[in-house]
């Protein structure tokens, strides 16, 4: 049965710049400007000295910004020419900052190398040798699939169906489909030293550069969910890498719309593990990769499952008092300082592009980037509370800024998690096409 792996694609990413080490064509230390002519960073010395390395293992100094790619219609080149707006969150190298765009970037860079794009370099060098007959990374593929999991999601409290979210655009940082019997020839080229039935896939050198820690990851709560007992946590090269009971660990989850996978690796042990399963956000592939350490280790029985689902609840116990905060703060009886018509429009931010508001039946809809219509619910005074339609997406605040003229100069998006996106507008709403108005020609 197939499923999509999300996250779990950034090791190939991270096998097609390796295979390019090996072909001699790129080194791991080389800029990344060197052979993306035309890349550019906020920070001119980020950008002269971002190496392929840094690219690979989220020290690059930049937050998620995951609104440039999810749910948008930006392709791999336009989210590559945005990154020079985003400002970084810390200094380069000095913080394990997840960064889908970068892995989107790596991608680019095989294809520019290779001249193939990153979906046919991945099918020639590893798909079509390892025999992974239905991976694909394509979501247009999956119509060939005749064995293919149905993606779930917890919606207002109830697990149901949800669409297949279309990754085509970060297909380096995520969009690869498969099934297990095709992930386990991946892992047998990852613990093979390279080789697969006698052919050297790729080098030993290389693969064990892309099991060795090159940034260090500090504890937080999330670590603490998804490596538990661990001593220490690091990140290799599309890949993390921790202790657990004396032994190295190299995995790496991965999460998207109504499906989560996981992958493991005991080098030591010459055994690994995938986990594929069709709900989006759960643990139970990281409770049943921690049963499988202790059985294959031998180590003390621990309920994992029990010990996860308390660390779920608490996660979700803290989301739903977010909420009840929320709420509490919510003031009734206000209004919106302008008729709703007013805040209509087209807004622009230099990273994200364009946030399009519309009026329709005396209410508010918001589509950033070409993505899909969220509903905008009036909160207090001039704040909204933006409600995506289709999918898991989690509702995300509105704050429209009036300035002194009584016209509204800014629009901010605060979504969970994320940092703040400004957009600077609006320009009027475009008429509908057919409309007199829109048909006389301007003055």
């Amino acid at each position: 049965t197939v499923f999509a792996i999300g996250s779990v694609s950034k090791a190939f990413t991270a096998a097609a710049l390796a295979a390019l080490v090996d072909d001699g064509k790129v080194k791991w230390n080389d800029p990344v400007a060197k052979h993306l002519p035309g890349f550019e960073l906020f920070d001119p010395y980020v950008t002269r000295e971002l190496t392929i390395t840094d690219l690979l293992t989220h020290r690059s100094g930049l937050d998620r910004a995951d609104m440039l790619w999810y749910g948008t219609t930006h392709d791999r080149e336009e989210i590559l020419r945005r990154l020079r707006f985003q400002k970084p969150t810390w200094s380069f190298r000095s913080h394990f900052g997840y960064n889908n765009n970068l892995f989107t970037t790596a991608g680019q860079l095989a294809a520019r190398v290779s001249g193939q794009s990153w979906d046919q370099f991945l099918a020639r060098r590893f798909f079509q040798p390892l025999r992974m007959t239905s991976t694909n990374t394509t979501a247009a593929a999956l119509s060939s699939s005749p064995n293919l999991a149905t993606p779930h999601s917890r919606l207002e409290g109830r697990v149901q169906p949800v669409p297949w979210r279309v990754l085509d655009n970060a297909g380096p940082a995520g969009s690869i489909y498969s099934n297990v019997t095709d992930m386990a020839q991946w892992i047998r080229l990852q613990l093979g030293a390279g080789q697969f039935e006698g052919r050297q896939l790729l080098s030993r050198d290389v693969l064990k550069e892309m099991h060795t820690p090159q940034i260090v990851i500090r504890p937080d709560a999330t670590s603490t969910l998804l490596f538990p007992a661990a001593h220490f946590i690091t990140y290799g090269l599309g890949w993390f890498m921790h202790d657990y009971q004396g032994r190295k660990v190299i995995d790496h989850t991965g999460n998207i719309d109504g499906m989560s996978a996981l992958i493991a690796l005991l080098p030591e042990e010459n055994v690994g593990f995938v986990i594929l399963s069709n709900l989006s956000s759960n643990s139970l592939p990281k409770s049943l990769e921690f049963k499988l350490l202790d059985l294959i280790l031998r180590a003390p029985a621990r309920d994992w499952s029990q010990e996860l689902l308390k660390e779920t609840r608490a996660r979700d116990a803290q989301a739903l008092a977010t909420e009840q905060k929320l709420l509490q703060q919510r003031i009734p009886g206000t209004r919106p300082t302008l008729a709703l018509e007013k805040y209509a429009g087209t807004y622009l931010d230099d990273l994200y592009g364009e946030a399009i508001l519309s009026l329709t039946d005396g209410r508010l809809t918001m589509r950033v980037a070409g993505g899909g219509l969220s509903d905008l619910e009036h909160w207090h005074y001039d704040l909204f509370r933006a409600t995506p339609r289709e999918g898991p997406a989690r509702r995300s605040m509105v704050t429209f800024t009036i300035n002194a003229q009584g016209q509204v100069e800014e629009l901010k998006l605060q979504t969970p998690g994320a940092a703040p996106a400004i957009f600077k507008g609006p320009s009027p709403s475009p008429l509908p096409a057919g409309t007199e108005a829109a048909k006389r020609p301007p003055k």
